[in-house]
């Protein structure tokens, strides 16, 4: 790997450790009072919640009464991490796992164990989509919370991935529905919000309702963001937040993709009595005792990430927080300014540091090749720059979950030396671009980056450095 590649590798990891779930939600409860609680509840969702769960479990331990502490939450199953770096092997696509903190502070994925929260496994790694057992555990969590007793607080632990994670479809609808529609979404390059609009009128948890089968004395969501802006009712599709959106919103997105003919029958039946008032919309007001506090976000990620920058003696442009749209129109605007600031000086003069934050999105073809979203702005940009315009430039993107689409990496990296390994290996920069088959470029040239899950998410962080 070339220094400043190294670089951006180590500016993007401590962009992830700064949103590390652990000692986020320790520092969250121990701020909560908690002393005349009968019994603490925890339920939860999401690619963070084992280490969110860890997190609970360090700080509520002393609450050895039997019941005193019992929960459920829904994780990813976790896969075996890739192999390190070997003796004689090159580029950044070979990269160890990440290991962040110090001193063996963190466990591995994979290797977070609870003594009172049970950690249900309810999808494959890698894989965004719901499943049975993802289902029995949301079963589960509403069980839990309807057992509630007047003196009893509940722990909601929510992070991304959350929609996928906690899947309860509505009374007449199938989970085999609800996955095909939202394989349709993804498809077609649905936004989030949309996106999680349709499946929080398609479920008996999402939107709200959640927090409605709580009966006890308060109920306290941690939340962390993988969401642009951070709006409650999107992360996770909101199960324990006031949902704006109606059964009719719904229906407008479907309809907004050419997709309402192609759902499942009960999929448009079940929407279609919503919008005739036949069956009651997700709730607009949650009760008072039911309290969503944000912990983690994309800023604070880009926050220290620019600490980082800095430190290693970069200007730092930050685009922040609020970046979104197609990735191929994004890349090209971030080339632009690398143009600029090569140039020009402008806005600020090297040695350069952009950092990106938000998600964007991919629209697919009839037949996609292989990648992720970050995998593909990394290979826009290496388009758009051009051989001579990588010189002394490097591009990073990752999303902070170690996942990036249907593949095992997180991202991928490319510097002035990608050009020349793409030219030895015959591959057109263009070809696997209008492809979307950035997976197979970036393995032949080295610069995949595989980190295994992280046990966080926060959306994405790209990082590109002109020296």
């Amino acid at each position: 790997m070339t220094p400043l590649a190294a670089d951006a590798l180590t500016i993007w990891r401590s962009a992830v450790d700064a949103v590390m779930p652990r000692p986020l939600v320790a520092e969250a409860v121990k701020a909560l009072d908690l002393l005349s609680t009968c019994r603490v509840i925890v339920v939860g969702c999401g690619k963070a919640g084992a280490e969110m769960a860890a997190g609970v479990e360090e700080v509520l331990s002393h609450r050895t009464a039997v019941g005193a502490l019992v929960g459920l939450v829904n994780v990813p199953e976790t896969s075996p991490p890739p192999p390190p770096l070997q003796s004689g092997e090159g580029g950044p696509g070979s990269l160890d796992p990440l290991h962040f903190g110090e001193g063996g502070e963190r466990s591995e994925p994979g290797e977070v164990s609870t003594k009172h929260i049970r950690l249900n496994p309810a999808r494959a790694a890698g894989s965004n989509f719901p499943t049975p057992a993802g289902v029995a555990g949301a079963e589960e969590m509403l069980r839990l919370l309807s057992s509630a007793g007047p003196d009893d607080t509940a722990l909601c632990l929510i992070s991304g991935g959350g929609s996928a994670l906690l899947p309860c479809p509505a009374e007449g609808v199938s989970l085999d529905s609800k996955l095909a529609v939202t394989k349709l979404l993804t498809g077609c390059g649905a936004t989030i919000h949309e996106m999680n609009c349709v499946r929080k009128h398609l479920s008996r948890v999402k939107g709200g309702r959640l927090a409605e089968a709580f009966r006890g004395r308060q109920l306290v969501s941690l939340i962390i963001s993988d969401v642009i802006g951070d709006p409650l009712d999107v992360i996770a599709s909101g199960p324990t937040a006031p949902d704006p959106t109606t059964f009719a919103d719904a229906k407008t997105v479907l309809d907004r993709y050419s997709l309402w003919a192609k759902c499942p029958s009960d999929v448009t039946a079940h929407i279609q009595k919503g919008c005739d008032g036949l069956i009651p919309d997700t709730p607009k007001t949650v009760p008072a005792n039911v309290r969503n506090v944000v912990i983690g976000t994309n800023a604070v990620a880009l926050a220290a990430a620019r600490r980082t920058a800095e430190q290693l003696r970069y200007r730092v442009l930050d685009l922040g927080p609020f970046i979104e749209g197609e990735t191929l129109h994004v890349a090209a605007a971030v080339a632009g300014v690398v143009r600029n600031i090569r140039e020009r000086g402008e806005p600020i003069p090297p040695p350069a540091c952009i950092l990106i934050g938000g998600e964007t999105t991919v629209t697919l073809g009839e037949r996609p090749g292989k990648g992720g979203r970050n995998q593909e702005f990394v290979l826009a940009m290496l388009e758009r720059l051009g051989r001579d315009g990588m010189r002394d430039v490097a591009v990073l993107s990752g999303g902070t979950d170690g996942e990036d689409g249907p593949t095992d990496a997180a991202g991928a990296v490319a510097d002035g030396d990608t050009w020349a390994k793409a030219t030895t290996a015959r591959l057109s920069v263009p070809d696997h671009l209008a492809r979307h088959d950035a997976y197979p470029f970036f393995d032949a040239v080295g610069g995949l980056l595989r980190t295994g899950p992280t046990g966080t998410n926060v959306a994405d962080i790209r990082v590109v450095l002109v020296r």
